[in-house]
């Protein structure tokens, strides 16, 4: 998910700017009112960008030839929702375009779009639908983490494969050849990555659950979960902690 600087044409490196900018800036509100409203919240924000920039940092060679990275936006999606999420990743690609030389600032929208928007809005909308059809919390946890990463090399795809399309076959033919230049590696690290996701979270449970419950992610875990019945334990703490990860 990493395009590297000045890869992209003028005009496409314009055009994800402008596509991802409206996601970064509503990102930066709900972080703010998160914070705001829940200043405990402020410790898992930490977690969440260091993780994300820890492993999005890590850069292993494929056997194509290129390179691959985690992502790490897929614990975060789960915790906040995405649009925390498309805020925390640009911050965390300005960092490594500037530090690490890992991307580059005029490729920043594509990557932001790529990877803080694209993926944990997939990812989302998978944990979503797997609680809501009983899947386990922590077998929604390694859906999510998996398209989470997934999903942005799929778009970094097609953006690369709009961007210089193949003369004979198109877009299409190109997105195809893109995709094999990631897929053989990246599809066992978003499974690694997902295995290390659903570890943390697990973690997370039994150390932060009152700071997991005020930023509201046992009321989105439980979505497929039946009441407890009249007269069962009241506290929301405790009731959707026991609940979610059935």
């Amino acid at each position: 998910m990493h395009i590297a600087e000045g890869f992209l044409p003028s005009a496409h490196a314009l055009a994800w700017t402008a596509v991802a900018a409206p996601f970064v800036i509503h990102g930066a509100r709900e972080v703010i009112k998160t914070v705001r409203r829940t200043p405990e919240a402020g410790v898992l924000l930490g977690v969440v960008g260091a993780f994300t920039f820890v492993m999005s940092a890590i850069k292993l060679p494929s056997v194509t030839g290129s390179s691959s990275h985690p992502t790490g936006t897929g614990l975060g999606t789960i915790i906040f929702r995405p649009p925390v999420m498309a805020f925390i990743a640009t911050v965390v690609l300005i960092f490594q375009a500037l530090l690490l030389a890992h991307g580059g600032l005029t490729t920043l929208g594509a990557n932001v779009f790529s990877m803080g928007v694209a993926g944990p809005w997939v990812a989302y909308g998978a944990f979503v639908l797997c609680r809501r059809v009983a899947v386990p919390l922590l077998g929604a946890v390694f859906v999510a983490a998996f398209l989470a990463d997934l999903v942005t090399y799929l778009v970094t795809s097609a953006q690369l494969a709009l961007a210089f399309p193949s003369a004979e076959h198109g877009v299409w033919y190109s997105m195809s050849e893109f995709l094999a230049v990631f897929a053989i590696t990246q599809i066992p690290l978003a499974i690694v990555e997902a295995l290390i996701v659903v570890v943390i979270v697990s973690v997370l449970l039994r150390i932060a659950s009152r700071e997991l419950d005020l930023v509201g992610f046992f009321r989105r875990a439980r979505l497929a979960v039946v009441e407890p019945p009249t007269g069962a334990d009241e506290n929301p703490a405790s009731v959707e902690t026991t609940e979610s990860v059935r």
